[in-house]
C-alpha cells in the first residue's frame, strides 16, 4: 500500500496518461493531483513510483507512463466516476424501450455497450444452466446417429448429434424419448441427467438405456453450447492502438469464442478487471472489464469491454455495471 501522496500522485499519473497517451511529466502530474508539494517532491514520488515498478520512463527526457502494475494499482483503488446525464439516459432509454426476444436483447445490448463505451463490447448470454427443461425429441438420422432437441422453459432450442455404437430402432427411440421426458420434466439438465444414470435395469431394456445416457450426456453440452456470444465494435479497434499488429491480435482474438469467454470469465460473479499478462497475453496491451448479470430462471451471463491497457477504467467500470443492471431489469431479475 502506498503513502497516500504518492498514491494521489500515481492516480494523477495514469489519468493524464490516459487523456494523452503521452509520458507524463512531473510538472503535469503537479498540475492534476490535489497535493501542496513542490515539484521536486513530486520527481521523487515518481522515482519511487518507478523503483517500486508502477511506472518508467521510456527515455532519459521523457516522463512517465503507468506500468501493468502500476495500471493494477489504480484500477484496485479507483472508484468509478459519475456518468453524465446524457450518456446514463442513453443506457436508460435503451432498456425502457427494448421489448424483444432474449437472443436479439443481447445483440443489440453488445452494440449500445460498446456506443457508450468507445470500445469493441461484448455481451456472453446465460446458458441453460439454471432453467428448466420443456422437453427433449430425438431425431433418427440414419445409422447410429440421433439429433437430440433441447427445449428450455423460456423457449430457446439447442441441438446435439449424439454418435451411438448402434443402430436405434425407431421402437427404442420412442422409448428412449418418452423415459427421457419422465426424467427431464420440469427439472435443470443437471438434475435430468442425474436421474437417468438412477435408471435401472427392471425400469428400461438395457439399450435403451444406454441411448438415454449418450443423449443426457449430449443435453449437458447444452449448457455451453447455449450460451450466446455477440461483439458490438470491432469496427473501433484500429483507432485504439497505433500498432496494425495489435490490431491483428485483437481481430484474431475476437474470433475465438471460447477464448473470449475465458477473458471475460464467463463463469465469474462481480465486476472484474483484467490487463497485461492477467489474460494471459503479456505481450499485448490488452485490459478487458466486465460484469455479470442476473438472467433470472434462464441463468446468468456476462457483459464487457476490451481495450488497450491506457483505458478510462472509472468511466468505462461504470459503464459496464450500468449496462449489466439495465439488462438485469430488462430480464426481470
Amino acid at each position: 500500500m502506498l503513502v497516500d501522496r504518492r498514491s494521489i500522485v500515481l492516480q494523477a499519473l495514469v489519468e493524464e496518461y490516459i487523456r494523452t497517451g503521452q509520458p507524463v511529466s512531473s510538472r503535469a502530474v503537479l498540475q492534476h493531483c490535489s497535493v501542496d508539494v513542490s515539484s521536486a517532491t513530486i520527481r521523487n514520488d515518481l522515482a519511487k513510483l518507478e523503483s517500486y515498478g508502477f511506472v518508467t520512463q521510456p527515455h532519459t527526457s521523457a516522463g512517465r507512463v503507468p506500468t501493468p502494475a502500476g495500471y493494477r494499482y489504480y484500477v484496485d483503488h479507483c472508484s468509478p466516476t459519475k456518468l453524465r446525464n446524457a450518456t446514463r439516459e442513453r443506457i436508460e432509454s435503451f432498456f425502457m424501450g427494448v421489448h424483444e426476444e432474449l437472443s436479439k436483447l443481447l445483440k443489440q445490448t453488445s452494440g449500445l455497450l460498446s456506443e457508450v463505451s468507445h470500445y469493441p463490447a461484448v455481451v456472453i448470454g446465460p446458458g441453460f444452466g439454471d432453467e428448466l427443461i420443456h422437453g427433449l425429441h430425438l431425431v433418427h438420422l440414419g445409422g447410429n446417429t440421433v439429433l437430440v432437441v433441447t427445449v428450455g422453459a423460456s423457449g430457446r432450442v439447442s441441438q446435439e448429434l449424439v454418435r451411438l455404437r448402434f443402430a436405434p430402432t425407431d421402437r427404442e427411440l420412442d422409448a428412449t424419448e418418452a423415459l427421457l421426458n419422465a426424467a427431464f420434466a420440469n427439472t435443470t439438465l443437471a438434475e435430468g441427467a442425474a436421474a437417468v444414470g438412477g435408471i435401472t435395469d427392471d425400469q428400461a431394456p438395457d439399450r435403451v438405456r444406454r441411448l438415454a445416457r449418450a443423449v443426457a450426456g449430449a443435453a449437458g453440452n447444452t449448457e455451453s453450447t447455449t450460451r450466446e456470444m455477440y461483439v458490438g465494435g470491432a469496427s473501433q479497434l484500429a483507432s485504439l492502438w497505433e500498432d496494425l499488429a495489435q490490431v491483428h491480435t485483437m481481430l484474431e482474438i475476437l474470433e475465438q469464442d471460447s477464448y473470449v469467454r475465458s477473458l471475460l470469465g464467463a463463469d465469474d460473479e462481480g465486476t472484474s478487471v483484467r490487463l497485461g499478462a492477467e489474460t494471459d497475453l503479456a505481450d499485448v496491451d490488452f485490459a478487458v472489464v466486465s460484469t455479470a448479470f442476473d438472467a433470472g430462471s434462464a441463468g446468468r451471463g456476462r457483459v464487457g469491454v476490451l481495450g488497450p491497457m491506457r483505458m478510462d477504467y472509472r468511466r468505462t467500470i461504470r459503464i459496464v455495471e450500468e449496462v449489466g443492471d439495465g439488462l438485469e431489469d430488462s430480464l426481470g431479475a
